[in-house]
């Protein structure tokens, strides 16, 4: 696969591109993005799904100008493809046959089932695991469905439900009871669906998150993973559902949304209401990054390798100075936790937090030493995108932030408490992070000592005088009956 890719995707209401590079075979990160809101289905669905002549020319320039915006980053290959308004467009064969001429752009029209599991596997690789999820991609014409179970997607379903075709049948018309109606008869097609979680995405679930996000003074600025539940859900778009304007901006929907957010918000009402859903998360990820993950994954069943992170990966690509160290500080955080879980309560699942953390340490090296403290911090709460909830990703960076210091601050604890452990549990782990980091201030080739654990002792054998690793543990904020012998 080429190391720089371009993928455009042409909805209904958007057309957007984004450019990815890969650091390594399954690796990669995004170096730009771009959207025109050129809604291509502008009165199409009033003249029988027939394209007109301004969103097409809109559409065609933003077009021209993504690709000169691709050359530029100097892409190897573009990955394009259409939705719903053009796969329902009975002269859409002139507007593909036009951007085929003059911009030698090949546009494939995929059909809702392809266009739903694109999005979907997109969901199943790039978010926290799920089991028995329902996917929903609420686009201008159409709305996509899928069931996610673990990393497997099944039950593909698209309907012709769209923010911008029930704006144009019945919103403009003032006849919402029939718009009602017709998403409800839509839906029958969700009969035997039974999910605990809706995974949300499109432009207006991530609307309507944000806006949420706003409105709790959410502590982490990151809509990707960010889950709610159906409570919220529900009180929030019963108050957007009755808003003007004025209000709208009040509950934090922009500007550019007022005229589409009803029709998605009520389409989302009546699928929350069908099918019973206990919490809702919001993917920021779709079509875009599933028809990417189709062509790099296409040999291994558009799946990542067991226990592989893409996001990892790439932070170790890109920032990881000192590959020898971060292994051994990723298998001595690992025996540390096994030795003294359960002398220190811990539950076994913060063990992979741990490791991580050890891993992804020395990160911040890359930018600047004497800070690296700070700069791991931000580059693991910032670019450990895919696969982790935000309390992982929370406690991934406060252990990093804290390493080799102090136990983490009031200060901190309290801004971030809704996504830590308790306190005990947080400085536990911050301590076996800070000891592990001590332990190997030597910097040896090899581990070169052993350790044993009990009765609140942890007892290091080596061979070697281990000076400046006896110094630097003295040096660290202790937690409650729990000593170093060497």
């Amino acid at each position: 696969m080429a190391k720089r890719v371009a993928v455009i995707d042409i909805g209904s209401n958007s057309v957007r591109m984004v450019v990815y590079e890969r650091t390594s075979r399954f690796a990669f990160h995004l170096l730009h993005e771009a959207k025109s809101r050129v809604r291509i289905s502008e009165d199409a669905y009033k003249n029988s799904d027939n394209l007109q002549e301004v969103p097409m020319q809109r559409t065609f320039n933003a077009l021209k100008e993504f690709l000169s915006i691709s050359s530029s980053f100097k892409v190897r290959k573009t990955l394009c493809v259409a939705t719903s308004a053009l796969r329902d467009a009975p002269n859409k064969k002139e507007f593909l046959g036009r951007v085929q001429k003059e911009l030698k752009l090949n546009i494939k029209v995929i059909d809702g089932t392809k266009e739903s599991y694109l999005g979907a596997i997109a969901c199943a690789n790039l978010l926290p695991e799920q089991k028995n999820a329902l996917s929903i991609d609420i686009g201008g014409g159409s709305t996509e469905f899928a069931i996610i179970d673990s990393k497997d997607v099944k039950n593909t379903i698209s309907l012709n439900l769209g923010t911008v075709r029930l704006k144009e049948l019945f919103f403009d018309k003032n006849r919402v009871d029939e718009a009602i109606e017709y998403i409800d008869s839509e839906l029958e097609a969700l009969e035997n669906i039974d999910a605990s979680t809706l995974i949300g995405m499109g432009g207006t679930f991530r609307a309507i998150s944000n806006a949420i996000m706003s409105t709790n003074n959410y502590p982490l600025n990151k809509l990707h993973a960010y889950e709610y539940s159906c409570l919220e859900f529900s009180e929030f778009i019963s108050k957007v559902l009755k808003a003007d304007e004025t209000e709208l901006k009040k509950l934090g929907i922009k500007k550019d949304r007022f005229d589409v957010i009803k029709p998605g918000a009520l389409i989302l009402q009546r699928v929350v209401k069908k099918v019973n859903v206990q919490k809702l998360l919001t993917s920021g990820v779709g079509v875009r990054e599933g028809l990417y993950l189709s062509d790099l994954l296409r040999n291994s069943k558009d799946k990542f390798p067991h226990n592989y992170n893409t996001s990892i990966r790439y932070l170790l690509d890109s920032h990881l100075l000192d590959s020898s160290f971060s292994n051994q500080l990723n298998s001595l955080s690992k025996k540390l936790f096994d030795a003294t879980r359960k002398y220190l309560g811990l539950d076994i699942k913060y063990r992979r937090d741990l490791s991580i953390a050890a891993k992804l340490y020395p990160t911040g090296n890359s930018v600047h030493f004497y800070s690296k403290h700070k700069h791991s911090y931000y580059l693991i709460q910032n670019a450990l995108e895919y696969g982790f909830t935000h309390q992982q990703i929370m406690l991934i960076a406060t252990l990093v932030r804290y390493a080799k210091r102090k136990l983490p601050s009031s200060e901190h604890i309290n801004k971030y408490t809704i996504l830590l452990p308790n306190k005990s549990t947080l400085n536990a782990l911050s301590y076996l992070l800070s000891l592990t980091i001590a332990l190997l201030s030597h910097k040896p080739r090899n581990i070169d000592f052993d350790i044993k654990f009990s009765d609140g002792i942890l007892k290091i054998e080596s061979k070697n005088t281990l000076y400046l690793s006896q110094e630097a543990v003295e040096k660290l904020d202790s937690i409650k009956d729990f000593k170093v012998k060497f």
